[in-house]
């Protein structure tokens, strides 16, 4: 910068509004500064821009999982905005842990990043690290998994209607003894998509059975052992509605090793964003939620109270409708 100005005789601060394109700075004088600074291999320091501007030019995102469908395609979304705006992503993954998501949340109060998007472990059933970092740092979109403790915007889908239209999938589709596999109780989505298929089961005139109601966790392996159990002590059940991905898969597999046919004996449908979905024998008739959709929209909003200095508002919640794609897993 001091080179450029003792060359064209102007003031350092002069060549930094031409480098910037400040309406201050007449056209000719821009073209001579940038042209000196093309011939000289000038590279503006973004990094000492940025902490002028008290920013890092980064945003976290926590994420409970990575091996999750649902969660890679919304990280796609989240990158595109971020890329376009010059931001840099640092992701989290709490692996559905309480505890190391309070500890991530303690590591980012310091200010390490400009803003968050973050999607809630499974756990998470208090939720005063969320309030501590938020008072630190207001700068914070949830999406899918969300805290409604914070007075901030949220992008989800339509948990209640999808959880609905589910279960009223698998009741038109012949069954009467329905499990629900549940994500969390402590998650607005666990709770949501739960109503929703109670309300199903409700309309229809089959009583709810919270017997058949069963919780999943983070090991695959004892999900399978789980489903394994209802099925051979409820050997009734005709249909599973899995509330998250890994769930379906686990059912699938529990099926199998009891040598339960799919569908003619067990009607399987899930949320999921499972990209091999139509290729699981036999296809899986899934829940879809527009995952990208859901990262690039909470990005957006993100990005735009960070630069533009503004609060972020719970009026700014968007609500996007998931698709029901129906596959041979619940053919009549």
């Amino acid at each position: 910068m001091k080179r450029l100005a003792q060359e064209l005789n102007l003031s350092i601060a002069t060549v930094s509004r031409a480098l910037q394109d400040s309406y201050e700075v007449s056209p000719q004088t821009k073209e001579r500064v940038r042209a000196l600074a093309a011939e000289l291999n000038y590279q503006p320091n973004a990094y000492a821009s940025s902490l002028r501007r008290n920013l890092s030019k980064t945003i976290g995102v926590v994420i409970p999982e990575v091996n999750n469908h649902f969660f890679s395609l919304a990280i796609n979304g989240i990158e595109e905005v971020a890329r376009q705006s010059g931001y840099h992503v640092l992701i989290y993954l709490s692996h559905d842990d309480y505890e190391r998501e309070v500890d991530i949340t303690h590591y980012l109060t310091g200010g390490r990043v400009d803003g968050l998007l973050m999607s809630v472990a499974s756990e998470t059933r208090d939720f005063d690290h969320l309030l501590k970092l938020y008072a630190s740092k207001p700068a914070i979109v949830f999406f899918d998994r969300v805290c409604d403790a914070l007075s901030t915007a949220q992008v989800t889908t339509n948990d209640y209607e999808s959880g609905y239209q589910a279960t009223q999938h698998l009741i038109e589709a012949g069954c009467r003894h329905i499990a629900h596999l549940l994500v969390s109780g402590n998650l607005s989505i666990g709770r949501m998509r739960m109503q929703g298929y109670q309300t199903a089961l409700h309309d229809h005139g089959i009583a709810f059975d919270e017997t058949l109601v069963l919780s999943g966790d983070r090991d695959d392996e004892r999900n399978t052992e789980r489903v394994m159990e209802l099925l051979r002590t409820r050997p009734e059940v005709d249909g599973i509605f899995a509330s998250v991905e890994r769930l379906a898969i686990s059912s699938y597999q529990a099926c199998n090793n009891l040598g339960r046919a799919i569908p003619d004996q067990v009607k399987i449908i899930g949320f999921s964003n499972l990209g091999v979905a139509a290729l699981l024998d036999p296809a899986l008739t899934t829940i879809t939620q527009p995952a990208y959709e859901i990262g690039r929209e909470a990005a957006r909003i993100l990005l735009h109270a960070i630069e533009k200095k503004k609060p972020i508002l719970p009026s700014q919640s968007l609500v996007l409708k998931s698709e029901l794609f129906r596959r041979r897993s619940t053919a009549s």
